[in-house]
């Protein structure tokens, strides 16, 4: 992690190496840097943006003109966004534009429009450039971070995408520092989710003080970002297209995107990764390979953070209903990813539904 031309001088630059490499850049005011991120040869611009994020778009655009062609595309907030008919409006701009395989799409929103502005990105004419920059804590740290872009459909979450890297990712700290504080904690259960797979550091800041870890204009908080966008830099370089070791970044996620759909996209994605994790943590207990203490420690940081770690008792024959459709299971048969130990994750494939249900038991509320 060293400074970079396209970082301010007190910026972060983490690198993703093998396919499609390209850089993060972390710190405060380094927003001025996406137009540098762009590359030579783009000449239109299409910035997709929430409606929440509207007057920040106008500011982006006016410092790009004089350099580029830029268009705005706002499409609704959240999961909402996530839909083929958005991304079929944002074509449809682009078309009547004339965008061409030399011109870019800039996702400007939390992970939901980083998601849905990387799928604009990669499928018109089969792809032009795109740059992400997140404007949440969950879009900088996971979302708009690996190459990973998608919509919804009607039967699950993210079915269908397209694994594309970007050209840069620009994570402005200044951005994140006028969220309300429960955007940030829903944002966080990506963080703890990297503490646990891969970089303990993390729990150990969180813990030490919550109140300071959660600050976004702490020492700590940029830590925190850092180490876990460097969690997933490290993964992705590896594994782009989710082959194998890529998979643990689904920890508490099977389940997380279950509760998300029967939810209808109600719950922050956060808040059912959450109570995904504790449902993996519990499996992993069940199996004998994960000891109590790191199944405890699940819930005393995620209730730290006033993360939820539980659900309604009622609700499992429709989510295992959802899990059995998605996207990580292969012929039918389900898999999870579960903890050995801290920091050391493992696929659990296939388990009987006997104890799929004996771990949900122990979150139902």
């Amino acid at each position: 992690m060293t400074p970079d031309a396209l970082g301010a001088p007190d910026a972060t630059v983490i690198p993703v190496t093998g396919d499609g490499a390209y850089d993060i850049v972390i710190g405060r005011g380094v927003l001025d840097r996406v137009g540098d991120s762009l590359g030579a040869g783009v000449n239109k611009v299409l910035i997709v943006h929430p409606p929440t994020l509207a007057l920040l778009a106008a500011e982006l655009r006016e410092t790009l003109l004089g350099r580029f062609e830029v268009l705005l595309a706002e499409i609704p907030d959240a999961e909402a966004g996530k839909r083929v008919e958005v991304a079929a409006f944002c074509w449809q701009v682009m078309g009547q534009a004339d965008f061409t395989r030399t011109d870019a799409v800039i996702g400007f929103g939390g992970g939901a429009v980083t998601d849905l502005a990387g799928f604009v990105a990669a499928t018109w004419l089969r792809g032009v450039t795109l740059v992400q920059v997140p404007t949440t804590l969950l879009g900088m740290v996971d979302a708009a971070v690996g190459g990973k872009t998608g919509i919804n459909t009607n039967e699950g979450k993210n079915l269908v995408g397209a694994f594309y890297a970007p050209r840069a990712v620009i994570a402005d700290l200044d951005l994140v520092a006028s969220l309300p504080r429960n955007e940030i904690l829903a944002g966080f259960a990506e963080v703890v989710k990297c503490g646990f797979i891969a970089e303990p550091e993390i729990l150990d800041i969180i813990e030490r003080d919550v109140d300071v870890a959660t600050d976004p204009l702490s020492d700590e908080f940029r830590r925190l970002i850092e180490l876990s966008v460097g969690v997933k830099a490290r993964v992705v370089s590896s594994d782009f297209k989710e082959a194998g070791l890529r998979e643990i970044l689904n920890y508490g996620h099977t389940l997380g995107h279950a509760i998300e759909h029967a939810e209808r996209y109600q719950w922050r994605h956060g808040a059912a990764v959450a109570v995904g994790m504790v449902y993996a943590a519990e499996l992993g207990r069940l199996t004998g390979s994960l000891p109590d203490a790191v199944v405890d420690r699940h819930r005393s940081i995620l209730n730290a953070l006033t993360l939820p770690i539980s659900y309604p008792a009622g609700r499992w024959q429709t989510l295992l209903a959802t899990m059995q459709r998605d996207k990580k299971a292969r012929a039918g048969m389900l898999r999870f990813i579960v903890l050995d130990d801290l920091a050391r994750p493992s696929v659990l494939q296939g388990p009987e539904t006997a104890l799929l249900y004996a771990a949900y038991q122990e979150i139902a509320s």
